[in-house]
């Protein structure tokens, strides 16, 4: 059994700082599959020690290196130094629909604070993380709660995400062996919700690696190739069951480029409750202090 992980996107990555990613994306040369060799002797070249094919070796090693570019690229799409965005979360369950209108700063993987704007009965309620702590800031009895181990698979502010979402932080191609398992054009109803049918997609297929400390059995991630812009995650669970589904959606201007501005996590088992992200507004690279993600600063938030 993988050790508990409970990383959404990550490709990744906190429930904030999943969106907040860089503006900068590798030059898409960078990502083309390279011309096989000229030479035809070296297609069918055979390694004497062994007898194994070089030239095929060859292929699926430049194969593999192009697929963690494009993952790098995914993981990279909404990285930046710092940022800060306005938010809408929509949550429904099967007891009750909400709606939560949220503030949020990050700066690195490692500091994100979260404060809530509406509705007016948690209004000022701020969530920190600093390092692999979760700090609460309660304002109708001024308290300041520190998350402890047991609370850290409790839901999030009443969503499908938990506390320790907002802990894991790390990049798809350190947890994962990843391969191409599909390109080309195929109608996902992922892509023709956003109006792209006929557009050419990649679809990977990610395995955890032996020492990765993850939950999930299986992740499959769909991209536009002409981007790298996700648009389905679908997360396995270690039976190789189908766990949740993540889309992305809605396409929209933000940090100076277009990206997918709602993010829609359906669990499996399910299917009529979801919990949606939607991105207002997104700076990146701003000038944030350590000090605005520290404990003593809740309060003043």
């Amino acid at each position: 059994m993988h050790a508990a992980n409970k990383s959404v996107l990550t490709f990744v990555v906190t429930v904030f700082v999943l969106m907040c990613f860089s503006l900068s994306l590798f030059a898409q040369e960078a990502v083309q599959k390279p011309e096989p060799a000229t030479e035809p002797a070296s297609e069918h070249a055979t390694d004497e020690s062994t007898g194994e094919n070089t030239g095929e070796n060859t292929e699926q090693k430049i194969e593999g290196q192009r697929a963690q570019m494009f993952l790098r690229q995914v993981d990279d799409l909404w990285r930046g130094e710092s940022s800060h965005a306005i938010t809408t979360m929509q949550v429904k369950t099967k007891h009750y629909t909400r709606t939560m209108r949220m503030e949020g700063w990050s700066k690195g993987k490692e500091q994100t604070l979260l404060r809530i704007l509406v509705p007016q009965k948690e209004k000022g309620t701020v969530t920190l993380k600093s390092g692999t702590n979760i700090y609460t800031y309660l304002p109708k009895t001024d308290r300041k709660i520190r998350l402890t181990s047991g609370m850290m698979m409790g839901s999030w502010m009443g969503s499908h995400f938990t506390n320790d979402d907002l802990v894991k932080e790390a990049r798809l191609e350190d947890d994962y062996d990843v391969s191409i398992s599909f390109e080309g054009v195929r109608d996902d109803p992922a892509v023709v919700d956003l109006g792209l049918a006929n557009q050419e997609i990649i679809e990977f297929t990610l395995i955890p690696k032996l020492d990765a400390a993850v939950v999930w059995g299986k992740l499959v991630l769909i991209v536009l190739k002409d981007t790298s812009l996700p648009i389905k995650e679908v997360y396995y669970d270690e039976d190789m069951e189908v766990a949740r589904t993540i889309t992305f959606e809605a396409l929209k201007t933000l940090a100076a480029r277009e990206r997918p501005s709602i993010m829609r996590v359906v669990p499996a088992d399910k299917p009529e409750e979801y919990t949606v992200f939607i991105y207002e507004t997104l700076e990146l690279d701003i000038e944030l202090k350590d000090s605005f993600f520290s404990v003593s600063n809740l309060k003043r938030r």
